[in-house]
């Protein structure tokens, strides 16, 4: 069975000029594959002698006959939807430089695992360890951390524990 172009507005030939003009190698065999149909050329044979499978000519024939010449190239995906808004992820941000409180987080320092389970109290959604060590690194924080500090420390009592210990 035959494959109808039903878009006319382009001879055989001027598919042909349109391939020689493309950059775009994909877009040009199949270009040159509607131009065999447009002279008469069976599916099967057109399709063999642009290096496709009858099934994927009549494929882009129907997306010929919808968009035209810009429907011969292939459309790129959007990718994956981000996990977090951004403002989850300024909200994640702040939450961060502000630093965990050891009486209602019960640590001292975040880290990926403790704020895994942050973002999916707050937000409601699942993330990897890794996948939280990635967003953080989007947001412009870095593995490297200062050291953390025992919350009933007391830096004056330290203080006076240097000046009056012995020398080496």
């Amino acid at each position: 069975m035959a494959v109808e172009i039903t878009r006319k507005n382009m001879s055989a030939d001027d598919l042909r000029a349109a391939s020689a003009q493309t950059k775009d190698a994909k877009a040009a065999r199949r270009m040159l594959a509607i131009a065999l149909v447009l002279e008469g050329s069976d599916r099967k044979a057109a399709a063999e002698t642009c290096g496709m499978d009858r099934q994927t000519l009549r494929d882009w024939v129907h997306r010929y006959n919808d968009e035209g010449i810009a429907g011969l190239t292939n459309r790129r995906s959007a990718g994956p939807s981000p996990l977090l808004s951004v403002e989850q992820k300024a909200e994640l941000a702040q939450l961060v430089r502000e630093g965990p409180d050891p009486a209602v987080d019960g640590v001292v320092r975040w880290r990926c695992v403790d704020l895994q389970r942050k973002i999916k109290a707050r937000f409601g959604v699942e993330m990897h360890e890794r996948t939280v060590g990635k967003q953080l690194v989007g947001l412009g924080f870095r593995r490297l951390s200062v050291r953390p500090q025992h919350p009933k420390s007391n830096p004056e009592a330290q203080e006076a524990f240097k000046k009056t210990s012995p020398p080496r």
